[in-house]
This record gives structure tokens, sequence and C-alpha cells, in this order.
């Protein structure tokens, strides 16, 4: 049998072996399967964002309870200040006001920033509550979901290796030069060759020159179509 004859049949096996190993890629638990991890991984690293903010959150509360500690402590000098001694003049007077004014200005800024960051610490725990049950819930699909399709796979990967089998049986005999421009196209083409249908190549369904029929049609070299690269026989 010819080297062109021989790869052909090669590639009837070679296609069948794509298609199991399409089959199992895109077989529609494994696309759950796959949905269900990416889903959880996503929490995962949600549920770690939620921590790293609220643990902002918190030495962001202790920066403002010192604030606080401080302003409170002016206001009490200013206090102790104001019986010691009461302004002598309007000036002074208006001095001591816009001191307590500024100290509670602070004071009044702080306090609602702590009520918002109570605020949204409290929301943050019940985004990560829901979200542990939510991710929980599919973790326990996921666990369902991966026994079904760890027996599913492991019989398509049987049938993949039987498969694999008759391939490597019908490689024998081939000369490697031939094998390796098989392989050469089909890093570009997924079906690598193809069969003269009248004057066209059976893959893009082009027209092919003189020359080149000829070629074919005397079957010793290998000739590839000028348009989509595959290796045409007649």
């Amino acid at each position: 049998m010819e080297q062109l004859e021989m790869l052909w049949l090669y590639q009837q096996e070679d296609m069948a072996c794509d298609k199991l190993e399409s089959e199992i890629k895109r077989s529609p638990t494994r696309v759950k399967l796959v949905k269900s991890r990416d889903y959880i991984m996503d929490q995962q690293n949600t549920i770690k964002r939620i921590e790293t903010e609220v643990a902002e959150m918190v030495d962001r509360v202790d920066v403002v309870q010192d604030a606080l500690k401080r302003l409170d402590e002016q206001i009490k000098a200013l206090e102790q200040k104001f019986e010691e001694a009461a302004p002598a003049t309007i000036e002074e007077a208006r001095q001591l006001i816009s001191e307590a004014k500024r100290i509670m200005s602070g004071i009044t800024s702080y306090e609602a920033e702590m009520k918002k960051l109570k605020k949204d610490a409290g929301d943050r725990d019940h985004q990560q509550h829901d979200i542990r049950l939510k991710a929980a819930r599919v973790k326990a699909e996921f666990d369902e979901l991966k026994k079904i399709y760890d027996e599913e796979y492991k019989e398509k990967m049987a049938l993949l290796d039987t498969q694999r089998a008759k391939a490597a049986e019908k490689a024998k005999g081939i000369a490697p030069a031939y094998m390796n421009e098989y392989k050469t196209i089909k890093s570009r083409c997924a079906q690598p060759m193809a069969r003269l249908m009248g004057d066209q190549c059976g893959g893009c369904n082009m027209s092919q020159p003189s020359v080149v029929l000829r070629k074919i049609k005397a079957g010793t070299d290998i000739v590839e179509c000028e348009t989509c690269g595959r290796m045409i026989i007649q």
C-alpha cells in the first residue's frame, strides 16, 4: 500500500481519537463541574477580599477611637481652662469658641465615620455568611458531580486508549517524513489530509492548478493545497 493511502487510513483513526478527546473536554458533566469549581474559587477569593476589607476597617476603628480620645481630652482641657480663667476679652472668647467648634466638628466627623465603619463591617459579615452558605451548597453539588464525572471519564479514557492503539497500529509502516509532514499540517489544520474531488481540494473546495493536479494523480509525492495547506491525495 502506498504511503499516502496508509497515511489516509491513519488519519481516520487519528480523527476518531480527536473526536473522543473533544467529547471528553466538552462533556456536559465536565462543563458543570468546571463551572462549579470556578464559582467556588471565585467565592473563596471574595471571602478573602472581604476579610482583608474587614481587617482594614478594624485598623481604622482603632485609629478613629484614638482620635476621638484625643479630641475628648482636648475638649475637657478647654472646659478646665474656661473654668479656671474666663476669657478677659471678646477676642479671647472668640478664640475659645472657635477652638471648641473645631474640636466638636472633629468629634462629629469621627463619630459619623465610626458609625459607617460599624455598618460596613456588619454588611460584610452578612455578605460573608451568605457566600459561605451558597458556596457550601455548590461544594456539595461539586462533590456529587465529581463522582459522576470520574466514572464517565474512566469509561471515555478506556475508549480513547483503545482508539489510540488503533491509530498506532495504522501508523506502523508510515515513513517518518510523511508522518512528520502530517503532524506539521495538523498543527495548523485539524484535518491534515483531503481527497481530490474532481479538480478541487476536498477540504476547502478550491480548484487546483493543472500542474498540481498532475502531481496529485501521480501519487508519488506529498502535494499540499495552495489555499488551505492540506495534503491532497487522489
